[in-house]
């Protein structure tokens, strides 16, 4: 994404996502979030809602998969991204743009809402089960057996650490 103009948006799905597949068997979900700016104002000592922008997101590959696997119209979800924007002429002949997210990444917001995370495996098809903080020996799976070839992967016991997170 270098060079491109990158935002994270925070707001709710208005669509269910809607997974394709590329005549080269490419997966891409597509989907529609809506965000809405809430300020309080304090002559009246209420909330107010402003006028919300819609997007198009894009996500593709495995992303995409677990985007539309993940989540559904009217959930909170994260989206990081480069923005982008498209012309095009309608039906009528009257010339539109519209800006679009490629999605880097899409998070389910936990504000509201709780998630259970299941990893995928790097060099199989074959799930890893993971069921929330605390998962595996521990917290987090600190202290757990890590992958061979995973260049950030440390045993937190080998350095003199317990088994608690950090934070």
């Amino acid at each position: 994404m270098a060079g491109e103009t990158v935002i994270t948006v925070i707001g709710n799905l208005v669509d269910d996502p809607e997974l394709r597949f590329t005549p080269a068997g490419h997966a891409v979900a597509k989907f529609r979030i809506a965000s809405t700016p809430r300020t309080f104002d304090k002559s009246t000592n209420e909330w107010r809602d402003g006028d919300s922008l819609f997007l198009t997101v894009t996500a593709w590959r495995k992303l995409g998969e677990n985007v539309a696997e993940s989540l559904k119209r009217g959930d909170r979800a994260t989206v990081v991204g480069a923005l982008k924007q498209r012309s095009y002429e309608d039906g009528n002949g009257v010339k539109r743009t519209v800006y679009e997210i490629e999605a880097e990444d899409v998070a389910a917001s936990l504000k509201n809402a709780t998630a259970t995370v299941t990893r995928n495996s790097r060099n199989s098809q074959q799930p890893q089960q993971q069921s929330g903080y605390g998962a595996q020996q521990g917290h987090g799976g600190y202290g757990q057996q890590q992958p061979a070839d995973d260049p950030w992967a440390t045993n937190t016991q080998q350095h003199g650490y317990n088994a608690e997170p950090p934070f």
